[in-house]
């Protein structure tokens, strides 16, 4: 039996007809169909993952606080054309916002950003005699600094085709309650121009080895554009089991400041975590695979953007 023949009107149609879907998903996407996005090393951001969990427990006022933070200046000072740090105190500690930028500060940039100190109780221990012991915070503290530390690597080799912000906040999860936690991220937000910020990303608790990531519900709210954009971008790139169209839950959390104060911001958080503040947030619960997939996400939604 011969193969039925194809006409040329037919065979024409069909490669304008692709051509066009191409085109159009580039559209929705917010790219300019030519990333040329650089490759993302899993491996060297899961070894950042495991540096800040050397160093031991994150809270404020401790030892290792101080280590982490002369540790991600260094690796920022590597890369960017210039690093700033905030600092301010609350309750008589010291905090300190690290901020990295790559690009001219004169045209609005893209926002990166995470929480690098950890929650010094694990008030969600089973046993309370454990409750106030300060945690690894290997998922919640240092996944997400480990994706943008290898970030920051590639935007110092190949500049990104706009402006990028990473900022890094301090005292995210300092507590006990959400009066006196998310406190980098709300002086940030009383101190950016938010015509500087085109929107912004947050990661937190992105190094799950099982890693699932809803859309959060703030998120999908107030920010509904970058929501797609970095979910579209996921998809495309063979992600989409991980960056899933289930709708998470409501998460009190860095990016609230910044929507508050009119910046478009998402939050890319696994928030399904049977070790959230407890003593079990270690580095064998966390994978390379995990922070490849964000990584490689969001270093595409970068690199795609038009200027």
């Amino acid at each position: 039996m011969s193969a039925p023949s194809i006409s040329r009107d037919f065979l024409s149609k069909w490669i304008s007809s692709s051509i066009l879907f191409t085109a159009l998903l580039a559209g929705a996407l917010g790219v300019c169909g030519c990333s040329n996005t650089p490759k993302f090393d899993s491996q060297r951001s899961f070894a950042h993952l495991k540096k800040q969990c050397a160093f031991g427990p994150r809270p404020l006022g401790s030892k290792a606080h101080d280590e982490t933070k002369s540790y991600l200046l260094s690796e920022l000072r590597k890369y960017a054309d210039s690093v700033e740090i905030q600092e301010f105190e609350h309750k008589g500690y010291k905090l300190s916002n690290i901020i990295a930028q790559f690009g001219r500060t004169s045209e609005p940039s893209i926002l990166l950003c995470a929480h690098w100190d950890t929650r010094p109780t694990a008030d969600q221990e089973l046993d309370p005699t454990m409750r106030l012991k300060p945690i690894m915070g290997a998922n919640d503290g240092a996944s997400g600094v480990a994706v943008l530390l290898e970030l920051a690597r590639l935007f110092g080799g190949r500049r990104p085709p706009v402006p990028v912000t990473i900022a890094l906040f301090d005292g995210e999860d300092f507590g006990p309650t959400s009066k006196d936690m998310f406190l980098g991220s709300r002086y940030f937000a009383k101190s950016v121009d938010n015509s500087k910020l085109r929107y912004g990303i947050l990661l937190d608790m992105v190094g799950d080895k099982d890693l699932q990531l809803p859309k959060e519900q703030y998120s999908q709210t107030r920010a509904p554009k970058v929501v797609e954009k970095v979910w579209a971008a996921a998809k495309s790139l063979g992600y989409g089991h991980i960056f899933t169209e289930e709708t998470g839950f409501a998460v009190v959390d860095d990016h609230l400041p910044l929507l508050d104060k009119g910046v478009p911001c998402i939050d890319v958080i696994d928030f399904n975590y049977a070790y959230w503040h407890t003593l079990e947030d270690t580095e064998d619960k966390c994978s390379a695979r995990s922070l490849g997939a964000v990584g490689e996400t969001i270093a595409f939604v970068i690199y795609s953007e038009r200027p």
